[in-house]
């Protein structure tokens, strides 16, 4: 029997990337490995394989759960409370 999809997925209307950049590791001249996309607030940041994982600390600093990917060919949405992943059509 297949999980039911959490509450923050099933309602996600896909803001896409604006930016090809972590914005905190700009600010800091820190590297990133990928990117992700919140989508409460629109912040592109870096993923939890690179140093700083800023989309991961600002989901739980900010309750703002669900990011997508922002890597090109990437079409997937993740929750980080129900640590639940879906993949969604491409923007």
């Amino acid at each position: 029997m297949q999980n039911a999809v959490c509450k923050h997925l099933k309602s996600l209307a896909v803001v896409p990337p604006t930016k090809d950049y972590c914005e905190e590791c700009l600010k800091t001249g820190s590297r990133w490995v990928h990117l992700r996309v919140c989508q409460t607030c629109s912040a592109v940041l870096c993923c939890d394989s690179s140093p700083n994982q800023h989309a991961s600390r600002h989901a739980v600093q900010e309750n703002h759960p669900v990011m997508i990917s922002a890597e090109p060919g990437e079409y997937w949405a993740y929750c980080i409370i129900h640590d639940q992943a879906i993949d969604i059509d491409p923007y």
